[in-house]
């Protein structure tokens, strides 16, 4: 694919299904698989609750500044998962083609609940201990994330088989207009 850097970057609102879509778009397609707050995990050596809890929010967006500092430079061929507020980096368009997965906030917070592991899903995301709040977010990012993206998908209520064929037909249209 002739896409940026040949890279795929998965944008949206924690909990819609970045990390499975990408885990299962790398199957598909063979390609490397990067996860932007596990990078920032093994940079910081502790999770990112933990990184929320004792430094606060804007050190962990410095982090994502300087991961996708990295990630521009030195990572090409790759699927990239992002956290939730990744989006805002500066360099984001550099670093490859953006895809926002979108659904509603309710069928995201459906999705984990209902999820096997629901409770150690939820525990993960700091944001999300405040249902209001979080909604309130979720609202300002939408049309935020819509911005940045250069394909957009609903995941709502779809099969993770269902969003990654759609994927690789969007990505091939787009690899195929680009080359005109």
């Amino acid at each position: 694919m002739n896409l940026k850097n040949k890279n795929i970057v998965f944008i949206g609102f924690m909990g819609v299904g970045k990390g499975t879509i990408s885990r299962a778009l790398i199957q598909k397609t063979k390609r490397f698989g990067l996860d932007t707050d596990d990078l920032i995990e093994s940079m910081e050596n502790r999770k990112i609750k933990a990184i929320f809890e004792t430094d606060g929010e804007a050190y962990f967006r410095k982090l994502e500044k300087k991961t996708a500092k990295w990630l521009e430079k030195n990572v090409k061929n790759a699927v990239i998962s992002t956290g939730g507020g990744f989006f805002k980096v500066d360099n984001l368009d550099a670093i490859g083609t953006i895809i926002y997965l979108r659904s509603s906030f309710d069928g995201i917070l459906k999705r984990l609940k209902e999820h096997e592991n629901a409770d150690l899903k939820l525990a993960k995301r700091p944001l999300l201990s405040d249902e209001a709040k979080a909604r309130t977010l979720f609202e300002e990012r939408s049309s935020l994330y819509e911005a940045k993206a250069d394909i957009t998908i609903n995941v709502e209520n779809r099969s993770v088989d269902a969003i990654v064929q759609d994927l690789i037909t969007l990505l091939h249209l787009k690899e195929k207009k680009e080359k005109e």
